[in-house]
């Protein structure tokens, strides 16, 4: 019987591969560079662990294949066929830039050219009726146009097509007809979003990723089965779960995300573990650091999300705040002599200081190195750290220009970063409503173990927890996924007016959709789960909330006072009287698949030795510190800071005046 489930997150420097067998519930984990072709690395991972994928019953994987084609622009020949006078949407889009105040800096151009966005003639009003169908002649000849030209993937874009897809379903089949094999994408079955720019621009990201993303996940489907894997391939899409490769095509788009989603959902499933319903995710990798929110045991989401500026890809998506922090990311100087950090990295290549690649500027890993928080070495003695090289870059660049001590100047850099991030967290908890003292602050990636407390002292969260392997826990989160949709239709009626029994007959149509997609995928009933929600708003305004409501509907009054509270803890007021709108219909549709299990280890009294002490430099000043092998810790091991843990994929600092207690699972909970 197949009894080990397989988590493969590839990113641009590593694969993380993480190996759980189902009888024993022991977790392995293992980590390869990244290569040109990702699906190479996956493949060497496992052959390194010694998997057999014969023995392998759930693949899950995530990956950024499809971000780096969006950032990098290596997409395919596509078009966009749009209503007659509506070609310049993409770029037109909401006329506000990144950067308010850059007059010289301009969003990155859409991703389909001018001279590729073709117009047809058609009409459909905003209340659904087609005043003017698609003329099959001219659809004709515009199909033979797209033919000459070559293109690989086209995006149908019409005007009110939320409404009545019937002009765009009408082009699609011929189109279908006359370009066979090339991915036809339509605004209204990707969004049916009442706002064009949002549609348009989604439709647009789902076209051009199509063919990339669809032929990615055919070849590693195709290389599983040959070697042995005779399941689905797990695609982690940016909604927190999963998708086949039989769906990629539809919702290609969703995989924007697909890489930096598995930490916030382990975040979640860890946060619940160890009993926080509440909890910040804060994964803090190489070049960038992640910060996700669970509140009472749900991620928060959002519906506006980019790769790049400027092209919305609405797609419901867990919302995660990004930003350029990382332990490679590099201290400077600025012009008016204030010291910065990041968001540029030093990479892999040349890497940090501290290296010996050639990097000469000072990052955060040449700081810690300095501060005495991490050891001569990294991954298990495979990188060897050269401190004399990270004072030299620290003095140069930071220490001297500013009249510093080395010490000095790299507690400073760890302050400016350390800072950076806790606004990060306070974007995603108190710009949103939530006080970060009702969280537990989770810290993974390869280098969050090692700010985590720092982080939590600064926000004033009592609680952080550092999983058992940090540096491939976003790995892990692939195994704690279920396959997932997220449909809507956009419903607009006063509140006061609606009639439920209609709002319940549009969910009921959502729901026979979704039954069909999971049934498609091999989903069975008994699997399938739906979860119901109204977006609205006070009249007149733009954006909307999310009210979860009950299967059946009956009851527009309930829906409106959820909506109530959720305004009120979101912007901490209310408008009593002011009439409330409903905008849209949401439906959540999960087929649940077997879930990651970890083993439960029980506690021993014991107190742990370290193998050594050394000298760490902490606000409260030079200490000497004891230097734990995290692996040797079993479950009730207690540490007194200041302490220092290491093991091979990531270094935990706990500081003086804070203790550690390892829980059942392995988890490391540090009370500051």
């Amino acid at each position: 019987m197949s009894t080990v489930r397989v988590a493969v997150d590839i990113g641009g420097t590593f694969t993380d591969i993480c190996i759980l067998d189902e009888a024993t519930s022991e977790l392995r984990i293992a980590k390869v560079p990244s290569s040109a072709d990702p699906i190479d690395a996956a493949l060497e991972g496992l052959v390194n662990a010694e998997v057999d994928l014969a023995d392998v019953s759930l693949f899950a994987h995530g990956t950024t294949v499809a971000t780096n084609a969006l950032i990098e622009r290596k997409l395919p020949h596509a078009a966009m066929v749009t209503t007659h006078g509506f070609r310049d949407v993409i770029e037109i889009g909401r006329s506000t830039k990144e950067d308010l105040w850059d007059a010289y800096r301009d969003n990155p151009p859409p991703y389909i050219r001018r001279r590729d966005r073709l117009t047809l003639t058609e009409r459909t009003s905003a209340a659904g009726v087609v005043e003017v169908p698609v003329d099959e002649s001219e659809a004709r000849a515009l199909a033979a146009k797209l033919r000459k030209r070559g293109y690989q993937a086209i995006a149908i874009c019409f005007m009110n097509s939320f409404a009545n897809a019937a002009n765009e379903l009408a082009l699609r089949a011929i189109l279908e007809e006359e370009l066979p094999g090339v991915a036809i994408s339509t605004s209204a079955e990707v969004l049916p979003e009442i706002f064009e720019h949002d549609r348009f621009s989604t439709a647009v990201v789902n076209a051009v990723l199509q063919p990339v993303v669809g032929a990615y996940a055919k070849r590693m489907q195709e290389r599983l089965a040959a070697g042995g894997y005779n399941s689905d391939l797990l695609l982690l899409h940016s909604g927190g779960g999963v998708m086949t490769p039989r769906t990629v095509d539809r919702q290609a788009a969703r995989l924007a995300s697909s890489g930096i989603a598995a930490g916030a959902i382990a975040n979640r499933y860890i946060g619940g573990l160890c009993g926080y319903p509440n909890s910040i995710g804060f994964d803090m990798g190489g070049t960038s650091t992640d910060v996700s929110l669970v509140f009472e045991g749900e991620s928060t989401t959002t519906r506006d999300w980019h790769i790049e500026y400027g092209h919305p890809i609405c797609f419901p998506s867990i919302d995660i705040k990004t930003i350029g922090a990382g332990g490679g990311s590099i201290a400077w100087i600025d012009e008016a002599g204030s010291l910065r950090n990041g968001p540029q990295s030093a990479g892999s290549i040349p890497g940090p200081a501290c290296y010996g690649r050639g990097g000469e500027l000072p990052t955060n890993t040449d700081a810690n190195l300095v501060l005495g928080r991490l050891g001569g070495n990294l991954v298990g003695g495979g990188l060897e750290l050269d401190v004399a090289r990270a004072r030299a870059a620290i003095e140069t660049h930071v220490a001297r220009p500013l009249g510093m001590d080395v010490e000095s100047a790299a507690r400073a850099i760890i302050k400016v970063a350390n800072a950076n991030m806790a606004d990060a967290v306070r974007l995603v908890s108190i710009m949103r409503g939530y006080d970060p003292r009702d969280f537990a602050l989770i810290g993974f990636g390869g280098a969050g173990a090692l700010h985590a407390a720092a982080m939590a002292r600064d926000l004033a969260v009592p609680t952080v927890i550092v999983p058992p392997h940090p540096g491939v826990t976003s790995a892990l989160g692939c195994l704690l996924v279920d396959i997932r949709h997220d449909l809507l239709t956009t419903w607009l009626a006063d509140a006061a007016q609606a009639d439920a029994g209609a709002i319940e007959n549009e969910f009921a149509k959502l729901e026979h959709e979704a039954r069909e997609r999971l049934r498609h995928e091999g989903v069975g009933s008994a699997d399938i789960v739906l979860t119901r929600s109204i977006d609205m708003r006070y009249m007149g305004q733009w954006r909307s909330l999310a009210v979860p409501v009950g299967a059946p509907f009956d009851d527009v009054g309930a829906a409106v006072r959820g909506f109530e509270a959720a305004h009120q803890r979101e912007y901490n007021y209310l408008r009593e009287g002011a009439s409330v709108e409903i905008f849209r219909l949401n439906l959540t549709a999960v087929g649940l698949t077997p879930k990651a299990s970890l083993k439960r280890h029980d506690p021993v009294d014991v107190t742990p030795e370290p193998r050594t002490r050394r000298a760490v430099v902490f606000d409260e000043g030079t200490l000497d510190t004891a230097v734990y092998w995290r692996p040797d810790l079993p479950s009730g091991a207690r540490i007194e800071g200041p302490a220092v843990l290491q093991q091979f994929d990531s270094t935990t600092l706990v500081p003086p005046g804070a203790s550690a207690t390892v829980d059942p699972w392995l988890n490391l909970v540090i009370t500051v």
